[in-house]
């Protein structure tokens, strides 16, 4: 892919995840009724998506579909708010995702089996 995804292009890209493979024109839909974006306005951004290598087009129907996974832009994203806001330790991001929210017994086992994977 070429270059980073911005936040209006992410948007896109979630529908296209979700659905797998998506005409353009439910995409524009979606996004009407979500944040009130005119048709014009999300066909720039697939065309951006497309022209970053992030969607394949194909015809007849313009139909949208992702060639990067999702994991893979969660990941780079991730990382670059460990480097941006966390000095580059992912620890003190887990620490303030950690100190925010009340976890169930649940979530914190599975918290500990991550983190065992990892040793």
């Amino acid at each position: 892919m070429d270059g980073k995804l911005f936040d209006s292009e992410l948007k896109v890209m979630n529908i296209i995840w979700r659905e797998g493979e998506v005409p353009a024109r439910k995409i524009a839909k979606e996004l009407a009724q979500e944040v009130g974006w005119n048709v014009n306005t999300t066909y720039t951004l697939i065309k951006r998506c497309i022209k970053k290598g992030a969607v394949e087009r194909r015809e007849p129907g313009f139909m949208c579909r992702a060639l990067i996974p999702q994991e893979a832009v969660q990941e780079a994203e991730t990382n670059e708010l460990i480097d941006r806001v966390y000095d580059g330790c992912a620890d003190k991001l887990f620490a303030a995702l950690l100190g925010r929210k009340k976890l169930t017994a649940g979530q914190i086992e599975q918290l500990r089996q991550i983190v065992g994977e990892l040793e």
